[in-house]
């Protein structure tokens, strides 16, 4: 087995592990959204489950499937990740600096797939750009 194997292998345990932890954490806050256990009855049960839908997140670790957990009576809206949020903030903040270093938009796309395993596409390198021009003139234009 050489260098690159073991780094591949390694990789993808840890993205694994990051996968099995995020999906791990998703069901305990729906466990105690329900107050109860996944099939367990229960008196003080206020809601029930409905499935899952599946949602990507690129993480530092590569791209993860979380099991979003449904419930029947109320919107399951997880504390661990934002609603609507594709990328990790690190990843984020990754893309924005390697912008800000005079990295091309498009060799951000080819890097991110180097990296990740999964390229993020040039308008939204553009629109985290956007994003972070939008505060750093808002700190520029402050009152000293």
């Amino acid at each position: 087995m050489d260098e690159a194997q073991i780094r591949d292998r390694l990789g993808e345990l840890v993205r694994g592990s990051v996968e099995e932890t995020l999906n791990n954490l998703l069901d305990t806050e729906a466990d105690q959204l329900c107050n109860a256990a996944r099939y367990e009855r229960s008196k003080a049960r206020e809601n029930t489950r409905a499935g899952y839908y599946e949602r990507g997140l690129h993480t530092k670790a590569g791209e993860v499937k979380l099991m979003v957990p449904k419930l029947r009576q109320q919107k399951f809206e997880t504390a661990i990740i934002e609603r609507y949020k594709r990328r990790e903030s690190s990843v984020e903040e990754a893309l924005i600096e390697m912008y800000l270093a005079g990295v091309s938009v498009r060799r951000v796309e080819d890097i991110t797939e180097a990296l990740w395993g999964t390229k993020v596409s040039p308008g939204t390198v553009s629109n985290l750009n956007k994003k972070i021009y939008t505060r750093i003139e808002k700190w520029r234009n402050r009152p000293i």
